[in-house]
C-alpha cells in the first residue's frame, strides 16, 4: 500500500497541472459565456498524451493506468471542469475500441483518436431510459453486412461536432443481452442531431440529442459481439465514474485554494476573516472532507486497475462519495465568498453549475447506492 505518487506521476500531474494553469483556467469564463467548444485546446492536450491515457502505446496511446488518469483529469478540472470532463468522455470512448475492437476497427480509427484529430462521443442514455439502461430502445436491424438503426440518444457530449459515436444499440432480445455496441460516424446518412440543449454548466460542451432515421452501419463497426454491449458499456462506466470524481476533485480543489485566499484577504468586524474559528473549522472540514474523497478514488481506480471482484462497487461507492464532497465544498467555498461568491466576476459559481451535473451523469448517485446495496447484500 503506497500513498506517494511516483516520480513519473508527479511528472504527469505537473504537466497536467501546467496546463489547466496556462491553458484552461484564463479561457475558461469566456468559453461558458459563449459556449465553446475548445477543440484546438483539446488537441494540445492530446499532444501532451491526455486524449489516449489509457490506450495501448501502438495506436499512439499513453497506456497508463486508471489511477493516473484520475491525476490527470483531477488536475485539468482545476482549469475547466466542462472541458476536462469532455476528455474523460472522449478517452472512455477511444478505450472502448482499444479493449473491445478487433485489430483492423483500433488501426482505423485509435491513431486518429489519440490526437485527438477524431473526436469521440459515447451514446448509451435515450429520452426514454436514463438510469435504466438496460432498456434503451434504439433499433439495430441486421441487413446483410449492415445494421439499419432507428432511434435517438439523449443528452449526448459532443453530439453534432464529434467524429467517432460509441453507440449502445438494441439488436436482440429485451434487457442487457439484447445490447450490442457500434461506431457510427459522422457523414452516416440517417444520422443527425438535435438542438444544442440549454445547460445549467458544462456550457464549454455542446450536447444534444443524436437521431437514427434508416442510418445503415456496417457490421464491421461492431465492436465486441452481438449482446456484448452492456457488459462493454458498463465496463467503460467504471473507468468514466473515477474520472467524473476526479473532475469533482479538481473543481473543488480550485475552490478550496480559492476560499483560503479570501480568508486571509477579506475583513469583516475589524478582522481578518481567517481569524473566525467558525470558518476556521469549516475550512478544515472542506480541506479534510476532499482528502477522503481522493483516497477512496486512489483506491478504486487502483481496483479497477486490477480488475478486482469488487472494483465495480469501489467505483460507485468512490464516484458518489467524491461527486457529492466535491460539491459540497464547491458551495462552502461560495458561502465564504458571501455575495462575491454568487457574481460571475469570481469562477465560483460556475464551479458549482458545472460540478452539479456529477451526481447525475455516470450513473447517478442513486444508483451508485442501488450498486453498493445489490453487492453488499449478494448471497
Amino acid at each position: 500500500m503506497r500513498f506517494e505518487l511516483t516520480e513519473e506521476q508527479q511528472a504527469f500531474q505537473d504537466v497536467a497541472r501546467q496546463f489547466a494553469a496556462d491553458e484552461l483556467a484564463p479561457f475558461a469564463a469566456d468559453w461558458d459565456r459563449d459556449a465553446f467548444f475548445p477543440v484546438e485546446t483539446m488537441r494540445k492536450a492530446a499532444a501532451l498524451g491526455f486524449a489516449g491515457i489509457y490506450v495501448r502505446e501502438d495506436v499512439g496511446g499513453s497506456a497508463l493506468t486508471r489511477l493516473d488518469a484520475a491525476l490527470i483529469f483531477e488536475a485539468l478540472s482545476e482549469g475547466c471542469t466542462s472541458t476536462a470532463a469532455f476528455m474523460s468522455i472522449h478517452n472512455m470512448a477511444s478505450w472502448m475500441i482499444d479493449r473491445f475492437g478487433n485489430e483492423a476497427q483500433r488501426q482505423k480509427w485509435l491513431p486518429r483518436l489519440t490526437p485527438m484529430e477524431l473526436i469521440a462521443s459515447y451514446c448509451l442514455t435515450e429520452p426514454s431510459s436514463g438510469s435504466d439502461a438496460a432498456s434503451l430502445k434504439t433499433k439495430a436491424a441486421r441487413d446483410g453486412d449492415h445494421y439499419v438503426l432507428n432511434g435517438s440518444k439523449a443528452f449526448i457530449s459532443g453530439a453534432g461536432t464529434s467524429d467517432i459515436y460509441v453507440c449502445m444499440v438494441r439488436t436482440g432480445e429485451a434487457g442487457p443481452k439484447g445490447v450490442s455496441c457500434l461506431v457510427v460516424e459522422k457523414g452516416t446518412p440517417g444520422l443527425s442531431f438535435g438542438a444544442p440543449e440549454r445547460k445549467m454548466g458544462w456550457n464549454s460542451q455542446p450536447t444534444a440529442q443524436v437521431i437514427f432515421e434508416d442510418a445503415r452501419v456496417p457490421v464491421a463497426n461492431r465492436i465486441g459481439e452481438e449482446g456484448e454491449g452492456f457488459k462493454i458499456a458498463m465496463m467503460g462506466l467504471d473507468g468514466g465514474r473515477l474520472n467524473i470524481g476526479a473532475c469533482s476533485l479538481g473543481t473543488a480543489r480550485a475552490a478550496l485554494k480559492r476560499a483560503q485566499a479570501y480568508l486571509g484577504e477579506r475583513e469583516q468586524f475589524g478582522k481578518k476573516l481567517a481569524q473566525f474559528q467558525a470558518l476556521q473549522f469549516k475550512l478544515a472540514d472542506m480541506a479534510t472532507e476532499l482528502e477522503a474523497a481522493r483516497l477512496m478514488i486512489m483506491q478504486a481506480a487502483t481496483k479497477v486497475d486490477a480488475r478486482a471482484p469488487d472494483a465495480t462497487m469501489q467505483a460507485a461507492m468512490a464516484k458518489r462519495f467524491a461527486t457529492d464532497v466535491g460539491f459540497n465544498v464547491i458551495n462552502e467555498a461560495l458561502q465564504i465568498h458571501g455575495g462575491y461568491g454568487y457574481l460571475k466576476d469570481f469562477p465560483l459559481e460556475r464551479h458549482l453549475r458545472d460540478a452539479r451535473v456529477h451526481q447525475i451523469l455516470e450513473g447517478t448517485n442513486e444508483i451508485m447506492r442501488v450498486i453498493i446495496a445489490r453487492e453488499l447484500l449478494k448471497e
